[in-house]
């Protein structure tokens, strides 16, 4: 299943279902087929996704340095949860800007 995220302030944004459903969790909406991101929750969601980047991060340095205290090299995931974030903060920025709603499914 892919996630197809629409507004009409931006561009269509598709993503693989792993992607888009961390996404939904992450600002707190049911990743279900349909859904829907209202004005008025965009500061939220912006927010935990700062949060959850945050904390991904930290996470990401934590095990850095306690991999080169054990003196093994510090492995990265493939894609980092900021660079997947990357185009749904651009979407909710938009969003935010001119007051659309984001929908999915519909």
């Amino acid at each position: 299943m892919l996630y197809k995220f629409k507004t009409k302030a931006a561009g269509d944004l598709i993503m693989l279902e792993a992607d888009g459903r961390r996404l939904l969790e992450i600002i707190g909406k049911d990743p279900g087929p349909t859904g829907i991101i209202l004005p008025e929750q965009i500061a939220a969601a912006q927010a935990a996704l700062d949060q959850a980047i945050a904390a991904e991060e930290t996470r990401q340095r934590e095990a850095d340095e306690a991999a080169r205290a054990e003196g093994r090299a510090p492995v990265r995931p493939p894609v980092s949860l900021r660079q997947r974030a990357v185009p749904m903060m651009d979407m909710l920025r938009r969003a935010a800007k001119d007051q659309h709603e984001i929908t999915w499914g519909v």
